[in-house]
């Protein structure tokens, strides 16, 4: 078996479009939420989202033709897979390009060219639909889009697991390079799917918080928790061969250690309340990875402020780690981001990446009311630095996808 390790990060955020920027603001618990303002949101329930600010796409192309052919989530996995493999540095070296992978997944893909062209065909006739539809609407398109742009011609494929999606790309492309597949695979997961018929159905569907106030719109372990807020953007990460990235000295800034995929088999949208699915993930990755509860672990939670969600989830915990899951530092940066959909799980686990690398674990912000329910460290307010040696990052999606991605901090 093969050892797989980090070496490249990037990030579109609503707290941050660079790697730099994401962490200062998670360890200053900055909020990236706020009231909606990328349409008009006055006809709906719902007036707080997460939205990316100021990304600017020319920086990640080279042309406007290129951008005019890309969906919103195309164009912010792009911006983020560029980042990973400049920070990399991995085709500044010679590559085995049919042992270059890419696994970029997203929950939902072009819902913004969707909802553009169907305006079209109603409004002016099937002539005026873009022959570009189709390819910027599929949920693949990252990931040919970002394979193109680097020649990456060995295991390439998306996932879509709702909200487990890019901790599952993560994981797989994990598999892949333990197992001998590739050299190295760019992997993670992009969202944009703000927009009005999107709100509308998660609203409709009871999942998203209603309060006005942005400081009460994500909270996630909070007794006054009521729904998530909708978030965007992407993370992608460069997993690579531990001897691969040796030989070409890169750095290298964690180990993945372990990795679980299961299913609840129980509801299309809530989570299975006694957590076996989840259990079952949490178990499998630790016990993979060797990570055990103590000061040494920093979990990212799933967390995404539901009633059901963090219940689940921190019942889940403990039935994994017993008396000890207090010992354990925990937290939710959906407290800051919102929900980021298919792209929450890598921007989580490069969150998860830069606690081991810096020994600090990010909080969960405007944690008020302790809940019976939710009774562990949640990492409240602010940041604390820890001697944190293992991390896992759990994600949990509708359908009953779950999903745990471990990381080890790197001996030097």
């Amino acid at each position: 078996m093969c050892r797989v390790v980090v070496t490249g990060m990037g990030v579109v955020t609503p707290v941050g479009n660079t790697v730099d920027e994401f962490w200062d603001s998670l360890k200053n618990g900055v909020c990236g939420i706020d009231k909606i303002n990328r349409f008009d949101a006055s006809g709906l329930k719902v007036s707080l989202d997460a939205e990316v600010k100021d990304f600017e796409p020319k920086k990640y192309y080279d042309s406007m033709a290129e951008i005019r052919k890309a969906d919103l989530f195309m164009q912010y996995a792009m911006a983020a897979a560029r980042q990973a493999v400049d920070q990399s540095g991995i085709l500044e070296r010679d590559l085995d390009k049919e042992r270059f992978g890419v696994y970029i997944g997203s929950g939902i893909g072009g819902i913004n060219t969707t909802l553009r062209e169907a305006q079209k065909l109603t409004e002016k006739g099937p002539e005026m639909v873009s022959p570009f539809f189709v390819p910027m609407m599929i949920s693949n398109m990252a990931t040919g889009a970002v394979s193109i742009k680097f020649g990456a011609k060995g295991p390439t494929l998306p996932i879509v697991t709702a909200c487990a999606t890019s901790t599952h790309t993560i994981g797989e492309a994990y598999r892949a390079i333990k197992h001998g597949y590739a050299d190295a695979i760019i992997a993670g997961g992009s969202e944009a799917s703000i927009n009005e018929l999107a709100m509308a159905g998660f609203i409709n569907c009871q999942a998203l918080n209603l309060a006005e106030n942005p400081s009460e719109g994500s909270l996630p372990f909070d007794k006054r928790r009521g729904g998530f807020v909708m978030g965007e953007g992407a993370g992608v990460l460069i997993l690579e061969e531990y001897q691969h990235a040796k030989n070409r000295g890169a750095k290298i800034f964690a180990e993945a250690v372990g990795y679980s995929n299961t299913s609840d088999a129980y509801h299309i949208t809530a989570p299975d309340p006694e957590g076996s699915g989840a259990i079952r993930a949490i178990t499998e990755a630790a016990k993979e990875a060797g990570a055990t509860a103590g000061p040494e672990l920093y979990i990212n939670a799933h967390g995404t402020g539901t009633h059901l969600n963090d219940a689940m989830e921190t019942k889940a915990i403990k039935a994994v780690f017993g008396d000890k899951a207090k010992e354990i530092h925990i937290s939710s940066t959906k407290s800051m981001t919102g929900h980021m959909m298919g792209a929450t799980g890598a921007v989580e686990a490069i969150a998860s990446v830069l606690a081991l690398e810096n020994g600090i674990v990010p909080p969960t912000i405007n944690y008020k009311e302790k809940d019976e329910e939710c009774d562990l460290n949640y990492t409240p307010n602010e940041a604390v630095e820890a001697p944190l040696q293992y991390a896992l990052s759990t994600s949990l999606g509708f359908g009953g996808h779950n999903a745990c991605i471990a990381f080890k901090k790197i001996d030097a």
